[in-house]
């Protein structure tokens, strides 16, 4: 008879038939933070549960989503590339900043089995930024990506206030929804789309795919920008993308992507109803490489 395998540790507890499932769902994976930043995050506030990588295509979308929904132990899970726009009509409920958005990125399965959706990329970015001295309203903005991450963002810009809101997205049909959603929803609020690097802006942000793999193109030149532009950036993982080193080698003032996931912490322990019994989650997933 062979030994027992010994008990699977996460944090500083076993895993045992109580523990409750979280993840992420995207495709690619392999450049999460999440994993490691929940992971530790449970374990300081004492949460018995797991945070797991869950990687499918978007074919494969509606099959997870329909095995995961079943899984009573599911507490919820995160959503990336490329499937924060594709998730949200095939959940049960969304919240109406996910419809100002036009993406999901937080899912619960509620208790009555139901999959409910949210967004806070947005919320953890301008958080994340303000977190640093750059102050969000009334400040001219160029956002350049208007996939799940751009939407979330232009939205929650448009909430803290921005004065101006200029945009540009390869893919005209996802822009121009995107426009219609802003202009709905925030309709005192200027907004536009530009084809090549305005002047005049304070922040110029790439919230496109491009930096995560080796040898992709920047999504813009920072150096085309006013000198005092900050340069900001929602891709993690590499930390320090070419168009990040590009900036920061120029003098250019850098903000990382790695700050959107920071300030989503406690927005993620709030919608899965998990305590945090007064520890700063947001200094802990700082410290987190």
């Amino acid at each position: 008879m062979e030994p027992a395998s010994p008990p699977l540790f996460t944090g500083h507890f076993a895993v045992n038939g109580a523990t409750r499932l979280y993840g992420t769902i995207g495709d690619p994976i392999r450049q999460l933070r999440a994993t490691a930043v929940m992971s530790q995050v449970f374990a300081a506030v004492g949460a018995n549960a797991v945070w797991l990588p869950f990687e499918g295509s978007a074919e494969l979308l509606p099959l997870m989503l329909d095995a995961l929904g079943k899984m009573r132990n599911l507490g919820g899970f995160t959503v990336t590339i490329p499937h924060k726009t594709g998730i949200l009509p095939l959940l049960g409920r969304t919240t109406r900043r996910a419809q100002a958005s036009g993406s999901v990125n937080l899912v619960r399965r509620d208790k009555d089995g139901v999959l409910s959706g949210d967004i806070v990329d947005g919320t953890g970015f301008v958080l994340g930024l303000e977190a640093f001295g750059n102050k969000v309203k009334g400040a001219s903005v160029w956002l350049v990506g208007l996939g799940g991450a751009g939407g979330a963002i232009a939205a929650a810009l448009c909430e803290a206030g921005v004065g101006r809101l200029l945009v540009t997205e390869l893919n005209d049909a996802r822009a121009d929804a995107a426009l219609k959603r802003l202009s709905k929803h925030y309709p005192n609020v200027p907004t536009a789309s530009v084809d090549t690097p305005p002047k005049g802006i304070h922040y110029a942000i790439n919230a496109t795919p491009l930096g995560l793999k080796v040898g992709e193109p920047m999504s813009f030149d920072p150096m085309q920008l006013d000198p005092d532009v900050v340069v900001a950036e929602v891709i993690m993982s590499p930390v320090e993308t070419p168009l990040l080193q590009r900036a920061r080698t120029h003098g250019r003032r850098i903000h990382h992507g790695r700050h959107m996931l920071d300030h989503q912490v406690p927005l993620y322990l709030e919608w899965f109803g998990i305590d945090a019994k007064g520890v700063d989650v947001v200094a802990l997933a700082r410290s987190i490489v």
